[in-house]
C-alpha cells in the first residue's frame, strides 16, 4: 500500500502554487487560473489502461465542467510529447500538464512508495485536488478508483 505522505493536504488549506508546460506547447500555472475552479487531477501514466480511462470520462464531461465554471487538468510527469500524442490519440478533451521534474507531485503529496509484486518504487498517487476561485483546495479524492470519479468531481464542482 502506498505510505500517506508526510506534507498531506487537507481541504480548507491553499493549493500550492504550479507553473507547468502543458500540451499543444501551452503554459498553465494556478496564478494564470485565479477566479477559475480548478481541477487538477495527478495520474501515473499517459495511455496506460486506467490513465486513458480516466482522461476519456473526463473529456466526456468537458462541457459540463466548462459550464460550471471549471478548468479540469491533468497532470503526470510525461513530457508535453508524450501528452500531445496521448490526447490526439484519445481526443481528450482536457489540458495534460508536464510535471517533469515532480515537484508540483511532491507540493501536492501525490508522489509516495508504491507497491506491486513485492516490488516498492516512487510513483504518482492517482489524485485529485479541487481548488476553489481563491485557490483554497475544497476537495481531495485520495487513491482514486476511476469508474464514477469524473462524475462524483462534477457534482462537487456544481455544489461549490
Amino acid at each position: 500500500m502506498a505510505t500517506v505522505p508526510k506534507n498531506t493536504l487537507n481541504p480548507g488549506d491553499k493549493a500550492p502554487p504550479f507553473a507547468l508546460s502543458a500540451d499543444g506547447g501551452g503554459k498553465v500555472s494556478l496564478s494564470g487560473l485565479r477566479g477559475k475552479i480548478v481541477v487538477l487531477y495527478f495520474y501515473p501514466k499517459d495511455d496506460t489502461s486506467g490513465c486513458t480511462a480516466e482522461a476519456i470520462a473526463f473529456s466526456a464531461e468537458a462541457k459540463a465542467f466548462k459550464q460550471a465554471g471549471a478548468v479540469v487538468i491533468g497532470v503526470s510527469k510525461d513530457s508535453v510529447e508524450s501528452h500531445d500524442k496521448f490526447k490526439a490519440k484519445h481526443r481528450l478533451a482536457v489540458t495534460l500538464a508536464a510535471d517533469e521534474d515532480i515537484k508540483v507531485a511532491q507540493a501536492y503529496g501525490v508522489w509516495v512508495e508504491k507497491s506491486m509484486y513485492g516490488r516498492r518504487y516512487m510513483g504518482m498517487e492517482r489524485a485529485t485536488f479541487l481548488i476553489d476561485g481563491k485557490g483554497v483546495i475544497g476537495k481531495i479524492w485520495r487513491k482514486v478508483k476511476v469508474p464514477g470519479h469524473s462524475a462524483d468531481v462534477l457534482a462537487s464542482v456544481k455544489a461549490l
